[in-house]
């Protein structure tokens, strides 16, 4: 676990711009079984989590079609919620950061580390918009 005031700063970076924090495995199975879409970020205190994730979700929100939606969870604290919301995430593997968007409660488009780590958040933007613009 990260200390409280490590992770602050990471969390505020999320819930500034309106994302709810999920702290249990009952507030993911919650927000999931919302009507409409939600954006579910899985934050990290990596660096690709600060360069690429989290501005990269911030950004995607600017589109005219965004999620109903928008939680987080956080990896190495939150482990309750993170071990529920990446149940909801199979058959992709666990990995943080990662975003995911579900729409009523169905997964629908997913980015994993891998789609994140070294690409611009720009990039990471565009893709969720692009998801927006599918299914929100």
């Amino acid at each position: 676990m990260y200390p409280a005031e490590l992770v602050k700063p990471m969390r505020e970076d999320l819930t500034k711009v309106g994302f709810e924090e999920l702290h249990s495995a009952q507030d993911v199975d919650n927000a999931l079984a919302k009507k409409g879409t939600t954006l579910v970020v899985v934050n990290s205190v990596c660096g690709c989590a600060a360069a690429n994730a989290r501005p990269g979700a911030r950004m995607s929100l600017q589109n005219e079609k965004h999620p109903d939606h928008t939680v987080t969870v956080f990896a190495g604290v939150d482990k309750e919620a993170v071990d529920k919301a990446r149940e909801h995430m199979v058959p992709f593997p666990p990995s943080s950061p990662s975003i995911a968007l579900f729409k009523d409660g169905e997964l629908v488009h997913m980015l994993e580390r891998h789609h994140i780590e070294g690409r611009p958040a720009e990039l990471i933007a565009e893709n969720l918009v692009d998801a927006y613009n599918q299914h929100c």
